[in-house]
């Protein structure tokens, strides 16, 4: 029988062609939204924050916005007052029910913002206390890791950093491939058993991407460590380059994200030569051919062009999270501490790993 997290995986084609029809007519909304302000600033944790990484890439390479992320505890424990009169601030949070996200949602309002919810449930508290709602049609999901609601959230992503673009349909021709594109990864998986392989018998991790694939880096690390219970540290290209590189060594492996295009797929390449030199397995998901002959395990990512890259490339690294779980001898379903809404404070503020 496959598991949840399997099922849901397999659902994902079907999820993003639902959020993509309910959240593209909301454009105009978000850009009446925007008139008159001048930044975006996201508020999430775990899983929606390496989403809310991509939205902010997004608007400041596509849409010529600038964004940045607020840090919840700013407003739940040390009550700052900040002028927010000239920011959208959008709340991302799967259950829309994260008491933290919500609190900070409303002291952002407080604050003077407009305000924007992503959650995956229309009638969750953050969403009704939005200006704008963007409700993903992800379906329930039973899976503690997400996967099928975190790319839904990469599609929220999508529509707001278009709808905020000077031209907002000018990646729609590659925004109605996504589906298809993922539909592909799944029936034609390539390189997932080699990576299972290969990150099996090593003892150590590093996984790596930049720029648009800075949050899918992060968020393979995450759920290779919440799923499969490794030590794993997610990266920039440029943090790694800056010290860690040199702990890389003989036995470790390095799990590195590209898009097959884009100004940061020359540095990614050579990131995995120089990888590969130091002794390190060395597992590429996405990128193009030059890429895939600089790494040992090559796995196939979308044919999607580097703006709209990460909503494919997430999908082989879940392959391969789902697999390296099983053959551990784990429940990728149910991972050991987890509950599918954690708690990151006990006294008055909580929040999910979505």
């Amino acid at each position: 029988m496959p598991t949840r997290m399997a099922q849901e995986i397999a659902e994902q084609p079907a999820a993003v062609r639902r959020t993509l029809a309910a959240l593209l007519p909301l454009r105009p909304v978000l850009a009446e939204l925007f008139a008159g302000r001048h930044r975006v600033l996201f508020v999430a944790r775990g899983s929606s924050d390496n989403a809310a990484i991509y939205g902010r890439y997004l608007l400041e390479t596509h849409a010529g916005v600038p964004g940045g992320l607020l840090s919840p505890s700013v407003a739940t424990h040390y009550r700052s007052r900040l002028d927010l009169s000239d920011s959208v601030v959008v709340s991302v949070s799967q259950s829309g029910e994260t008491e933290e996200i919500v609190a900070t949602q409303a002291w952002a309002r407080d604050c003077g913002a407009a305000t924007v919810a992503v959650a995956n449930v229309a009638g969750s508290s953050l969403a009704r206390a939005a200006d704008v709602a963007l409700v993903t049609e992800a379906g329930r999901e039973l899976a503690v890791p997400a996967t099928k609601s975190y790319l839904a959230q990469l599609v929220a992503m999508a529509v707001l950093g278009t709808a905020l673009a000077p031209e907002p349909t000018a990646l729609d021709a590659d925004l109605r491939r996504i589906a298809d594109e993922v539909a592909g990864l799944l029936a034609e998986p390539s390189g997932i058993g080699e990576a299972v392989a290969a990150l099996h018998t090593t003892a150590y991790t590093v996984v790596s991407g930049r720029g648009l694939l800075m949050g899918t880096a992060l968020e393979t690390a995450l759920k290779l460590e919440e799923t499969c219970l490794r030590p794993v540290r997610g990266y920039s290209y440029a943090d790694l380059r800056h010290g860690p590189i040199s702990v890389v060594t003989d036995g470790m492996a390095a799990v590195l994200v590209a898009a097959p295009d884009g100004p940061l797929l020359s540095p990614m390449t050579e990131l995995a030569r120089d990888l590969a030199g130091r002794g390190a397995t060395v597992v590429g998901i996405g990128g193009d051919e030059a890429f895939r002959m600089a790494c040992a395990v090559p796995v196939r990512g979308p044919a999607l062009p580097e703006k709209l890259a990460p909503l494919g490339t997430i999908v082989p690294a879940q392959l391969v999270v789902e697999g390296l779980a099983r053959a551990l001898g784990l429940d990728p379903d149910a991972p050991r501490g987890l509950a599918k809404v954690t708690r990151t404070d006990p006294i008055h503020t909580g929040g999910d790993t979505r």
